[in-house]
């Protein structure tokens, strides 16, 4: 949600199908944004692929975004286990706004949907 209003405040189109892995959805309207979701993936699901993806990312943005992208990923890896340890909501996705986006990328699918203000009952 924070990308989409962060958009909204600055007049950026973005394309919010580039957190599901769309490339062509993550290079519209941000610098590297292909780039930056394929290696922001690898270290979410710490895959073979990473050294490729940190190299592609470095090579294509140069190592100033490699360390800031690096430092975002290992940051809301931390932030997210420590919530989901504990339960405590993620957001407050009751709010119009949360829930066109929950909709529009299919959060409800992740184990952790139970975590939110607003769950749907499907998600056990």
């Amino acid at each position: 949600m924070a990308l989409r209003v962060s958009a909204l405040s600055n007049t950026t189109e973005i394309d919010l199908q580039g957190v599901n892995g769309d490339a062509d959805g993550a290079a519209v309207g941000i610098e590297f944004g292909a780039e930056l979701m394929r290696f922001s993936e690898s270290v979410a699901s710490r895959d073979e692929a990473l050294e490729h993806r940190r190299r592609e990312l470095l090579e294509a943005a140069g190592p100033a975004v490699l360390v800031d992208a690096a430092g975002v990923a290992a940051n809301f890896q931390r932030m997210t286990r420590i919530a989901d340890a504990i339960g405590i909501p993620v957001d407050d996705m009751s709010h119009e706004m949360g829930r066109q986006v929950r909709q529009e990328l299919g959060i409800d699918r992740f184990p952790s949907a139970r975590n939110t203000l607003d769950r749907p009952q499907a998600v056990a």
